[in-house]
């Protein structure tokens, strides 16, 4: 089974995370939407079908018999089978939005809509936190199924039924409260939970992540792999390998991959007359009227801020920024800006390039020929 996951133009919907990443490798629930398809079909090779300067790091795999699939829709059991089932140059649509088509060469035709009882696609970048709780417990529930957690220590306090809770092998979790009556906590392989910390689920955990000493989780969060999480934090993705290390609240926000807060920033999710908030539009390049009342900070790989930042509700900061003004920088701050206001100079693209294998550096990798491709094209497209 070969599945190319297709971007369907929605490349730039999804920024600034779809920067750097096709649309297929976003992460909710407890895994990227990639990773969830190869969960779903471990016999399947899964590639994507994005924007070409992503090409050469996300390749497409083509054969004369592909699935071709909706990137930003999340695959369920009976969905899979669904697709299985498609005979060749057959097309699947759910609830109107099209799923996969069979076939050499993506040539999709409408076909009559089916209907799923849970179905799930992905429309906007603020849906993968909104939607977080339902993807998590759906991923819970049916990677657990079969599985046995290994034992929590009986230094730590649970909430609820300890069926869902899961823990992995090599994971470490000592004085916690866990309180799963709310949704379901997954601590992966060698992940770990320090003294102190209070977790409302639900909580996904992936390989190698932390919480903190004395951290506050407040539900629907995901931790990417090797991202460490201080603080308070409630509803937030983190893509993997990013750092919350210290005191500061974070809520209803996207943090990409290589991102450092530095102590004490907050994000304010709320507007101050509770009305709905306006954010930046990729596509469009100016700011949209949303529908949600709810929405921090989206903030795209290799981007840092000082200590003490203060960012407003809904700010979007693009790739490789680097924030540490003394006032609220604009609610929208572009990519490779060096200081975070409008007026800001440009990131020195050297430096940047210095900076982001210095950080990777510390986890053992390295930039590669393809990443550097990747961040000199938004460079010079700024």
């Amino acid at each position: 089974m070969n599945i190319i996951l297709h971007d369907l133009q929605n490349h730039l919907r999804f920024s600034p995370l779809t920067l750097t990443r096709p649309v297929g490798n976003l992460r909710t629930g407890m895994f990227t939407n990639d990773e969830r398809w190869r969960f779903y079909c471990p016999e399947a090779t899964v590639s994507y079908q994005t924007e070409e300067y992503l090409a050469e790091k996300f390749p497409i795999v083509k054969t004369k018999d592909n699935f071709w699939v909706n990137a930003a829709v999340i695959p369920t059991p009976s969905l899979v089978e669904k697709i299985r089932a498609l005979k060749s140059e057959q097309s699947l649509f759910v609830e109107d939005v099209f799923v996969a088509y069979r076939g050499e060469d993506f040539t999709p035709t409408k076909v009559k809509s089916e209907e799923s009882d849970a179905f799930i696609v992905l429309q906007n970048r603020w849906d993968l936190f909104q939607k977080n709780d339902v993807v998590l417990e759906a991923d819970f529930k049916a990677y657990t199924e079969g599985k046995v957690s290994e034992p929590l220590s009986p230094t730590n306090t649970l909430i609820g039924d300890k069926k869902n809770l899961f823990i992995e092998k090599g994971a470490v979790v000592e004085c916690a409260i866990l309180n799963v009556t709310t949704g379901p906590i997954y601590i992966g392989k060698n992940a770990e939970i320090m003294e102190g910390s209070a977790v409302r689920g639900g909580l996904a955990m992936a390989e190698n992540s932390a919480l903190k000493l004395l951290t506050k989780v407040y539900g629907a969060t995901s931790l990417g792999p090797y991202s460490k999480v201080g603080g308070e934090v409630s509803n937030v993705i983190f893509q993997g390998y990013s750092n919350k290390g210290h005191d500061g609240f974070l809520g209803n926000s996207l943090i990409g991959e290589w991102c450092n807060l530095g102590a004490d920033t907050n994000c304010s999710n709320l507007k101050n007359n509770y009305g709905k908030v306006r954010t930046y539009d990729y596509e469009k390049q100016e700011e949209v009227e949303t529908d949600l009342q709810f929405m921090g900070v989206a903030m795209g790989d290799f981007s840092k801020t000082s200590i003490n930042t203060m960012l407003n509700t809904a700010t979007v900061i693009g790739v490789s920024a680097t924030i540490f003004c003394a006032e609220f920088p604009p609610k929208y701050v572009p990519e490779f800006s060096w200081g975070g206001l409008s007026n800001s100079p440009t990131f020195d693209f050297e430096k940047a390039i210095e900076a982001a294998n210095n950080m990777m550096v510390r986890r053992g990798l390295t930039l590669t020929t393809s990443d550097e491709k990747i961040l000199r094209y938004l460079f010079q497209k700024r």
